[in-house]
């Protein structure tokens, strides 16, 4: 097929590496260079350096509401649009524009988890499952016909770094089956029910505040969330202590939420979460008992 591929961060690297192989892709459009690092050097989405490292042509319109952008975008002549975390919103005359118009690669089994944060919030609720939809794209946030589904597991192991990793494998894969199925004629797209709809909302800095009220499951989710950012920590004598790793454990006699317990665990709403990885701002991760030799988390104490 002839495509033109819509993406920015690097979960969305991995199906256009596999679009590259497999098919024609015409060009690539992606998010402008934005400032980053101290000296707010302009820098490269991960899908425009792989670009220009495989001489595909990079557009990056700051919108696609304007008439010549959208002019621009049909004369392409492809067969589809594959978006992957574009971060634009698409007109629907960009919708319109093509043969089999555009094909959206989502980060969850639809309806579940519309919108901005689904790998995220998916870890914070404690699912047991996820997975991928390719999906026909619509004028609506993320409420397009479903084409192709695979499911991942969620495990007590699971971060959002490492389901986000395997996504983007899984997510490539799953494009690239639906894309052959189309071209055959043999894909019948299905419209996602109406029942069990949740949103996925933004993830913001404050949700990375420990509340020790909430079980020791819900904090361990919490943490292993957020890990990539904004991270989960509390405040302990005005600083903050970041948890980069804990487990939850039961509690032979439930303390107040918030009780620094012997053995490094702390008791929370229901059990206790035994902290394994600790940072301080500034300072690097390290394992508890080493983090203690300079630290002192004084049994007793109850955390605010």
């Amino acid at each position: 097929m002839k495509v033109v591929f819509m993406g920015t961060p690097d979960f969305a690297v991995a199906p256009l590496k596999a679009l590259y192989k497999y098919h024609d892709v015409l060009c690539v459009y992606t998010q402008p260079p934005r400032p980053s690092g101290r000296g707010h050097k302009l820098t490269l989405s991960p899908v425009h350096k792989y670009a220009e490292e495989h001489q595909i042509p990079v557009f990056t319109p700051t919108t696609l509401k304007k008439a010549d952008e959208q002019s621009l975008f049909k004369s392409l002549h492809a067969d589809v649009a594959i978006v992957a975390a574009y971060g634009l919103i698409l007109p629907q005359a960009c919708l319109d524009a093509f043969k089999f118009g555009c094909i959206n690669i989502h980060g969850s089994l639809l309806p579940r988890w519309r919108g901005a944060a689904p790998i995220q919030r998916a870890i914070m609720a404690g699912d047991k499952e996820t997975g991928v939809t390719v999906m026909q794209m619509d004028a609506g946030m993320d409420t397009g016909d479903m084409l192709l589904k695979k499911h991942i597991p969620i495990t007590s192991k699971t971060t959002a770094q490492s389901l986000h990793d395997e996504m983007a494998i899984v997510g490539a894969e799953t494009l690239l089956k639906a894309l052959t199925f189309l071209e055959e004629g043999i894909l019948m797209p299905r419209k996602q029910p109406e029942e069990g709809i949740t949103i996925a909302a933004k993830i913001k800095k404050e949700d990375g505040i420990i509340n020790w009220h909430k079980t020791a499951k819900e904090i361990d989710c919490q943490i292993r969330a957020l890990s990539v950012w904004p991270g989960t920590w509390f405040m302990h004598e005005g600083e903050r202590i970041s948890i980069v790793e804990a487990k939850p454990v039961e509690m032979p006699e439930q303390k107040p939420a918030g009780t620094i317990c012997e053995d490094g665990v702390i008791a929370c709403g229901e059990d206790g979460l035994k902290l394994k990885i600790l940072k301080r701002d500034g300072k690097k991760a390290l394992p508890l008992k080493e983090f203690l030799n300079g630290y002192s988390l004084s049994v007793g104490t109850v955390l605010s």
